[in-house]
């Protein structure tokens, strides 16, 4: 609290006078919050809302876990903070990777910014692919829920986690590792009491439930029963998601998917035999955690061999059923803020019910216990950004991000 304003990736902040707890919920279309107050499952929400603000918000295309949370604890979109998705093409050395390494991070995040100022920082995150990202660089708590009997307090800032939580470790594929983030969030609110904490949920459950389901509705009701007691505890609370959720199936139920590698393959290798090298198909949603998706998305990029026709590409697939929009490099990164150099010759979106695969046998969808729910494209673009505090002297006619968050609880709710 040494400064009563911080200036961070060009966005300024005032230092909070109460504990301030930022909330990304992973997949967290509105309609899921709206069909669990509807339905009595939110008390603690519904009085937010009447008390509070409840805007909805543009997340960062494509709408993934990595880009999102980078965006909400930077302030900024892609194109400075340079995550583009969970996974990319290094063209550099002719790799694909994981996005997890802080290498690829461009830009100071507001958690480390305010650490330095003194401030008592936390961050609990449920997969363990976002705690080295979130936490570059920060000073205080910073782990996972996943590995959360590894935490150490000279990696972690913080030990015995879950004697401190006092609940088991929990599976990576259940609603437990969300309610692990909330429980330790709530225990860390009453033991540390950090200044600034920010918890980052899971999208098992959404990804398996739509909206107003009883999957979901359970989900939501634990939720809120953690948030209230965030409240009780005096806490500004501001709740976003990274991205929506959608189901992504044909009318018979099966998933509904454009296998864009061998899309490529078929028409290069039967029309354009001067092309001796193939197309190269990237799925951003790509992670180590593909069991409810399948590494199925609505968002792809591609790089093209030399000698293919950008423009006829471009017509070519934006004739495909279920294609929203195909765009070039240069028009991906000016509409979706997104580093040009991270991203392909051409970036093609589907449809709210279509997603893209790579070939067909790439892919093993066994493991889909229930039609495929999945997100990545402008249809899950809309998330709910709430905060449970008027905000006096807000103009909520703007267009809101959820990397607004930060700034609104900072600046507003105090």
């Amino acid at each position: 609290m040494n400064s009563p304003m911080l200036t961070v990736n060009g966005r300024s902040y005032k230092s909070p006078k109460q504990p301030t707890v930022v909330v990304c919920v992973d997949g967290c279309e509105p309609d899921y919050l709206a069909q669990a107050v509807a339905t009595g499952r939110m008390p603690w929400l519904k009085t937010a809302l009447a008390k509070g603000v409840g805007l909805v918000a543009d997340c960062v295309v494509p709408s993934f876990t990595n880009p999102n949370n980078l965006s909400i604890v930077t302030g900024v979109p892609p194109s400075v903070h340079g995550i583009c998705g969970n996974y990319l093409y290094d063209v550099g050395s002719n790799t694909e990777v994981m996005m997890n390494d802080p290498k690829w991070l461009r830009a100071p995040t507001l958690l480390a910014a305010l650490a330095d100022t003194g401030l008592s920082i936390a961050v609990v995150t449920a997969k363990d692919k976002l705690r080295a990202l979130l936490g570059h660089k920060m000073k205080g708590i910073c782990f996972s829920a996943e590995k959360a009997d590894q935490a150490t307090l000279g990696e972690n800032g913080i030990s015995d986690v879950l004697a401190l939580v006092g609940k088991p470790l929990p599976s990576v594929y259940s609603a437990d590792l969300s309610e692990f983030v909330f429980a330790a969030g709530v225990k860390l609110m009453e033991k540390v009491r950090p200044d600034v904490m920010y918890l980052s949920t899971t999208d098992y459950v959404q990804h398996k439930h739509a909206p107003g389901t009883t999957g979901a509705n359970d989900f939501y009701a634990m939720m809120d029963g953690y948030l209230a007691q965030l409240e009780a505890l005096g806490c500004v609370i501001a709740l976003t998601a990274d991205h929506g959720m959608n189901a992504k199936v044909a009318m018979d139920g099966t998933p509904d998917v454009i296998y864009l590698q061998d899309w490529f393959d078929a028409w290069l290798g039967t029309t354009d035999a001067h092309i001796v090298s193939k197309a190269r198909v990237i799925l951003p949603i790509t992670d180590p955690y593909v069991v409810h998706h399948g590494a199925l998305g609505s968002f792809a990029t591609v790089y093209l061999p030399n000698g293919v026709d950008l423009p006829e590409a471009c017509a070519r697939l934006q004739a495909v059923r279920g294609i929203e929009v195909v765009l070039t490099r240069e028009q991906a990164a000016e509409r979706f803020e997104l580093p040009a150099d991270r991203i392909g010759d051409l970036v093609v979106v589907s449809e709210r019910f279509t997603v893209i695969g790579t070939s067909a046998a790439r892919h093993d969808l066994s493991a889909l216990e229930v039609p495929l729910r999945s997100h990545g494209g402008i249809s899950e673009q809309r998330v709910p950004l709430i905060i449970n505090r008027a905000l006096p002297g807000l103009d909520t006619t703007r267009r809101f991000r959820n990397f607004d968050a930060f700034e609104l609880a900072l600046n507003y709710a105090q």
